[in-house]
């Protein structure tokens, strides 16, 4: 087994832990304790919502309407900002904008191009879909 693959199964468990799994996880968790702490320890409340399912439901009908709202407006104002922010940070990306850059501007060698060309090729065939 080489040291990469054992990288990539270690970036893929990493992300289906944080980003699937502990998501699911914490949700619930945030749901119960909720539950627990208002509607259990309240008794206005539990006269009102008298089990968990109906919380569950009440819970889930402000929560969705409200995370999507709070999306839409995070696609619309922060995501430019995130994608600028990692794009400046990308060792990649410099490479692939200079590159072209010195192919417009006619300072890069034929080699460079060839080399680079290469690179790009490297990572298509790594690609999985």
């Amino acid at each position: 087994m080489s040291q990469g693959w054992i990288r990539r199964r270690w970036w893929e468990f990493r992300a289906g832990h944080s980003v699937y799994l502990i998501f699911v996880l914490t949700f619930i968790n945030f749901i119960l304790i909720s539950y627990r702490l208002l509607i259990e320890k309240v008794p206005m409340f539990q006269e009102l919502i008298p089990n968990l399912s109906i919380f569950i439901l009440i819970f889930l009908g402000f929560y969705i309407p409200a995370a999507l709202l709070i999306g839409f407006w995070h696609r619309k104002t922060q995501l430019k900002v995130e994608t600028t922010l990692t794009m400046q940070q990308n060792p990649v990306f410099a490479k692939m904008i200079r590159t072209i850059l010195d192919v417009q501007t006619g300072k890069a060698s034929d080699e460079e191009v060839k080399e680079f060309r290469k690179f790009l090729v490297k990572i298509e065939d790594k690609l999985e879909f």
